[in-house]
């Protein structure tokens, strides 16, 4: 329960900073600095991406936890019961790439259901041998420069929603 809190109150706090550092970049835009403002924009882009990934986890804590008991009916089981499995492979999984002084609760979480199943599947997971992280978790932790029309996207909306100017290119 401690790490859904945790998860919400970060996504609250990273989308206050997201809509400040928006402001800042349609002030750029005003100002005729869009290369400073496109710069920006690409760390905008990932933090969403990240605010995505905080969501997906917050949905599999939740999951694991209305579920709890069936992480407990086998005692030395080597794979969590399929109604938790995808859950229990997202923590694991995204866990290990995020901030621990951020997600403090996440990790100790992580580090029960790896200790739980076992280091070799704790290993596979991490791997994603099987598969069975689903393909969004492991876009969402998979950072890449965004596409430049993308960056122009985000930047055509913040312009728009701040009532700039902007020749969009």
């Amino acid at each position: 329960r401690l790490s859904i809190k945790r998860l919400h109150t970060l996504q609250l706090k990273k989308e206050a900073q997201a809509k400040a550092a928006r402001r800042e970049i349609a002030t750029l835009l005003e100002r005729g600095k869009a290369e400073t403002a496109r710069v920006k924009v690409e760390s905008i882009i990932n933090e969403d991406i990240y605010l995505e990934l905080l969501e997906l986890l917050e949905l599999y804590c939740e999951l694991v936890n209305v579920r709890f008991g069936l992480l407990d009916n086998v005692r030395n089981a080597k794979e969590p019961d399929p109604a938790v499995a995808e859950g229990v492979c997202s923590i694991i999984y995204a866990a290990a790439r995020t901030e621990v002084s951020e997600l403090k609760e996440l990790h100790i979480l992580r580090e029960l259901l790896m200790h739980k199943y076992g280091r070799e599947f704790a290993i596979a997971v991490m791997e994603n041998r099987d598969g069975c992280v689903p393909d969004r978790i492991v876009r969402k932790v998979d950072i890449k420069t965004p596409a430049p029309s993308l960056v122009d996207a985000y930047l055509s909306e913040i312009a728009k929603a701040y009532n700039v100017e902007w020749p969009s290119p």
